[in-house]
């Protein structure tokens, strides 16, 4: 009796340490606490775990918390910002397998007798789990760029992929009610597993931050389900909250692009349709000398500065605080303007902005800073590409139109750093970097930045 109160106290410290946790995440200056109360309270979780009286055997478990640490600590500590996105689909794949493996072992040791209900919690945590760990894997790729990024598409495929679920669906609800049948219930795992696949590689990596997310809540629902079929109540609370705050960034995401899910799971967004985007011929990018960018910056009363994956990239965060410092130090004025899908994930500019010390009243979202370009003497645009492309406004046949962007075209002047002229994620050609008020600053960005930093101190 008092095990089972311990461990049910353990279990509702854990569940209010992850509540509290998540609801820190919605504010900057909390979040690294908010991720402390998490960790935390995974550590209750694990604790009540432990003590449980139907462990018998420790030694596996003493194995697997040392083979997990030592996973854990390298993709924690030593993968760069820049690889982030695909660490979080591998560590969705990481929860996804374990969910699986529980349904699997849970569905082998009872032999298939067991009632509906549990069934039912069983096959659900199998299917999900399964298509969450080859997605996962999937999405993982395009983000490292070991699969082509571009959607790998056939003719019919929707059909295909609908029709493949339709049946891994059917044979889940014959198991219901007949949970006998091994070989049905291993076939759904293999088609479950197969639906990962087909689901992810039709979509363009430029969708993958979405479809990360949407898989981390598949993961989530896989928990929740694991958490009735044996019968853990800090899984199914930690479940629930996972799958439901990845879907709901699902929907904040699909927004920021003005896209619904259909459009980001069928529409192959990456891509753009044959002969539908502009491109450059005919039209010139006009390049600047980093001394004539330092005098428009040191003299400028107000700078917006549109951070994008090119500073994740060359790791300038630093460079762009101290570039701030010198231009307010001159008397200007210096923002950020933060895109929701600038970079990789979700908070990628935020995060790395604030590991560079920049203050947190100076990241401003989209809607509060769209008003202020309009009288800033320069939007610096340091590696972003789609987030700022006018195409989203005026070019109905582009595959962002539609998008919202950040205005950084209606800026007296705009400074473009980027290494070349190559398109971003959505394959197509930018406006912005044609357009008479803009200038092309070529380079990495934390050598380019280092050397207006230096120019506009001498200015």
């Amino acid at each position: 009796m008092a095990r089972t109160i311990f461990i049910e106290t353990t279990y509702l410290v854990a569940s209010v340490l992850f509540i509290l946790g998540l609801r820190s995440l919605t504010r900057p200056e909390k979040a690294r606490r908010g991720m402390q109360m998490a960790a935390a309270g995974m550590v209750f979780a694990i604790i009540g775990t432990l003590i449980n009286h139907e462990i018998v055997d420790y030694h596996w478990i003493v194995l697997g918390i040392a083979v997990g640490a030592l996973i854990g600590y390298p993709l924690g500590m030593w993968v760069p910002m820049t690889a982030m996105p695909q660490q979080v689909a591998i560590s969705h794949m990481f929860g996804a397998l374990a969910a699986t493996l529980v349904g699997v072992a849970e569905y082998y040791t009872a032999s298939g007798m067991v009632g509906p209900g549990r069934m039912t919690a069983l096959g659900f945590e199998t299917l999900f789990g399964a298509l969450t760990i080859t997605g996962s894997l999937m999405a993982a790729g395009k983000l490292q760029e070991v699969l082509p990024g571009r959607p790998l598409t056939f003719r019919g495929q929707n059909v295909v992929n609908i029709a493949l679920f339709a049946l891994t669906v059917g044979i889940f609800f014959y198991l219901i009610g007949h949970p006998g049948n091994a070989t049905l219930f291993y076939v759904m795992l293999a088609l479950s597993l197969a639906i990962g696949v087909c689901m992810v590689l039709p979509i363009g990596a430029a969708d993958m931050p979405v479809v990360v997310s949407l898989l981390n809540s598949y993961a989530g629902l896989a928990s929740v389900a694991t958490g009735f079929a044996i019968g853990n109540n800090v899984l199914i609370i930690a479940g629930a909250l996972d799958g439901g705050s990845g879907f709901l960034l699902s929907v904040l995401m699909s927004k920021a692009m003005n896209r619904s899910f259909g459009n980001v799971l069928f529409g192959a967004f990456g891509t753009p349709a044959a002969g539908a985007a502009k491109t450059s011929a005919g039209l010139t990018a006009r390049s600047i000398s980093a001394e004539d960018a330092a005098l428009q910056l040191a003299y400028a009363s107000l700078v917006v500065i549109v951070p994008g994956y090119g500073m994740a990239v060359a790791q300038s965060q630093h460079q762009v605080r101290e570039l701030a410092e010198q231009i307010e130090a001159r008397g200007g004025t210096v923002k950020y303007a933060i895109h929701p899908v600038a970079g990789r994930m979700p908070g990628h500019m935020n995060v790395l902005l604030a590991e560079a010390n920049v203050p947190y009243d100076r990241l401003y979202d989209m809607d509060e800073i769209n008003p202020e370009f309009e009288r800033a003497d320069v939007a610096l645009v340091i590696g972003a590409n789609d987030v700022v492309n006018p195409a989203a406004r005026s070019d109905p046949s582009s595959p962002i139109y539609g998008m919202p962007i950040l205005n950084a075209d209606k800026a007296r002047s705009v400074i473009v750093l980027k290494r070349s002229m190559n398109p971003g994620f959505a394959g197509i050609e930018n406006e912005l970097f044609f357009k008479t008020g803009t200038s092309m600053l070529f380079g990495d960005a934390k050598a380019s930045l280092t050397k207006l930093i230096t120019e506009v101190k001498s200015v």
